[in-house]
Formats: structure tokens, sequence, C-alpha cells
């Protein structure tokens, strides 16, 4: 490892959608990425340096919003610095030499073998079992020489492993993307965002007074300023009955507007919380 070496902490192992979002975001660079068994314990790897960089999935097009990460963004000190949308694609896979004739059973996560049930269906002779991880299921099979045995995973699990593919894009929905969010301490964050001008993207947080037409006129605020409003998440506040945290993500061509906006809406707000400045992600 370089001193340049980019330390970036993922959810999973070696080879699970994260690490290879990691290397996709940053493909120019050379970085080392650091396991976490949950996210949980990837916030708190994080919070005891502020050298490492994460990268965490925020939201997919089939599963929908990962609230719990929400959380954990919104009661961490890091902030959002890029973002990253990568297609879901599965492979099914196992040792050199097998074909689907002689394989007995397929592991993978239970939301991979979900998504790829159409798939799976026509080949019921196929016992399906679910792993932890769907890279931890490639690893297994390759460390144990499992014969008999497939993964379903991506195709970078499946090459990092050593494993032959035998169907690509197994996957019913092709249409499944998932979101990533970048993270840093803010130490370092200011030094690896882009310059004000290029910023065209920003996720806030905030909670409203239990007032009638109270987000209609943070609504109307953003629109008056050509906030584009891309998403908007409600979560209901442990504790207090019918009251809702937002989460919003915020699209706009000028930043200086954007601030405007932000000093505008403000004193409508209980708190507010911006989450993140950067570049929004187009493909």
């Amino acid at each position: 490892m370089t001193p340049s070496t980019k330390r970036v902490t993922i959810q999973g192992i070696a080879g699970c959608f994260h690490d290879a979002a990691a290397r996709n975001y940053f493909a120019d660079e050379e970085i080392e990425t650091l396991p976490c068994d949950t996210f949980q314990h990837m916030f708190e790897t994080l919070s005891y340096d502020a050298s490492l960089i994460g990268i965490m999935a925020i939201e997919n097009t089939i599963a929908g919003s990962l609230l719990a990460n929400h959380e954990l963004l919104r009661q961490s000190s890091l902030t959002v610095i890029g973002e990253y949308k990568m297609k879901i694609s599965h492979v099914l896979c196992a040792l050199p030499g097998e074909t689907i004739e002689t394989l007995c059973e397929v592991n993978s996560h239970p939301m991979a073998l979900m998504q790829c049930e159409n798939f799976l269906r026509k080949h019921p002779h196929l016992k399906m079992i679910e792993k932890f991880d769907t890279a931890g299921s490639a690893m297994e099979i390759a460390r144990d020489q499992l014969k008999g045995h497939a993964a379903v995973c991506g195709e970078y699990a499946a090459n990092l492993y050593g494993l032959n593919i035998l169907e690509k894009g197994i996957e019913t929905n092709k249409r499944n993307s998932t979101r990533f969010l970048v993270l840093a301490d803010p130490l370092i964050a200011a030094e690896m965002r882009p310059r004000e001008s290029e910023l065209d993207k920003a996720s806030i947080v905030f909670t409203l007074p239990h007032t009638n037409g109270a987000l209609s006129k943070v609504l109307t605020i953003l629109s008056f300023y050509d906030i584009n409003m891309s998403k908007i998440q409600s979560m209901p506040i442990v504790g207090r009955e019918w009251e809702y945290r937002f989460y919003v993500d915020l699209t706009f061509d000028s930043f200086v507007r954007y601030r405007q906006s932000i000093d505008a809406i403000r004193p409508l707000l209980n708190d507010l919380k911006i989450l993140g400045e950067y570049v929004e992600f187009k493909s």
C-alpha cells in the first residue's frame, strides 16, 4: 500500500457489491477496502479513524430506501462527498468443470435468491440455501472446493474467487440498481470535494413544527429558488406521536441559490442538518 492509497470501508467482504462500487467510484485511484460485518460496524470503524472513507448503499430501485442507513448517517459526524449508482446484476457460478446439471444446490443471500427466483425455478433440482452474503457464498465454494455447489453473486465476486460463470444476468428484474453514498470525516471532506461551482446536489434532513401546511411552505420556498427535490423520505420520530423526520435530496444549477434556499427555509424548521453537498452521479 502506498501513502496515496485510499482506504475505504465497506459492508461485506471482498467481491461484494459495496466493494465493486468502491472500486468503480475510485476507478482512477489506488484503494484498499476494509470489510465490515454490518453498517453499524462500518460507522464505528469510520469514527475511530478520520482518514478513512466509507461507501454505503442508501436506496435500491426494487427494495426502496434503506431506512436504517439514513439514521446511521444522521446520527454520525460524517458528511456525504459523492454518490455512485450501480446496476445490480447476478451470475450463477461454480467451480471450474461444473455444469448446471452437476449442481445440487445454490447458495446466496436471501435477497439475491429472491431476485433470481424465475431463473432458479427453471432448475428445480437446485436446492436454494440462504447465506449471509453473496460474495461470501462464492468465497466459501472456492475456499472449500465445494463440488455440486453454485453461488448467486456479482460477476466481480465470481472472477475474484476464480469461479466459472455458468449464466449471466439471471436476475428477474433487469432494472435493479443501487445508489451508494460516499462518506468522509469533515476533516478530509473539504479536500476531497469538488469546487463549489461544480456542486449540484445536496442531502439534508429536518423536522417540522406540528402545524398545518408546514411542509407545503418549505416546498414552496424551494421551488421559488429553482431547487428540485429529487427525493423525499419521511420517518416517524420515536417517542413523538405523529411527528416525522424528512430526508430530502435536492438538485440545483446554482450553489448560491441553493444556499439561499437553505437560509430561507431554516426559520420554518425545528432543526436542520446538511448531510452533504456533492456532485450528482450521471451515468
